[in-house]
């Protein structure tokens, strides 16, 4: 049993321990000991995840906009909004966290859309939704703009 606990790595038994240790050494400038194909995988995924939530709340807010906007039913507008509401204070703190993102959102926005509208369409099939975003899909726009409150 020993043996193979010793034959897989701390990486593989206990990752939180393991990122400690790479933050230490780093601290310490530790370079050799360092567990570098480990530690190049976790900084590709990371950048992978912060592209992932931009496209995932992208859609949560993509697809309650369209229910707010082309499904008509009034008893559910307000947790529409709600949902709205948390997407868009979520991605706000994303891109204030990683700045970067706003340089995807053209690119995010679109594969988002894409999800989004075959998700309402799906639950929603007696509602002919647009095939195209309507209005402004600026982040500025997308994290302020109350759509349904206009003519």
């Amino acid at each position: 049993m020993s043996q193979i606990k010793n034959s897989t790595s701390l990486y593989e038994r206990d990752i939180l321990l393991w990122s400690e240790e790479t933050a230490a050494k780093l601290k310490a400038r530790d370079f050799d000991h360092l567990d570098l194909e480990n530690l190049i995988e976790e900084v590709v995924a990371l950048g992978i995840s912060q592209k992932k939530e931009l496209i995932s709340r992208l859609i949560v807010l993509l697809e309650h906009l369209l229910k707010r906007l082309y499904v008509n039913l009034p008893d559910e507008y307000n947790g529409w909004e709600r949902t709205i509401r948390t997407q868009r204070a979520e991605l706000e703190v994303l891109l204030d966290a990683v700045p970067s993102l706003r340089t995807r959102w053209e690119t995010s926005f679109d594969k988002a859309w894409r999800i989004a509208l075959k998700n309402a369409s799906k639950e929603y099939t007696q509602i002919n939704f647009p095939l195209e975003w309507m209005y402004d899909r600026s982040p500025e726009e997308m994290l302020d703009r109350d759509f349904w409150l206009e003519p």
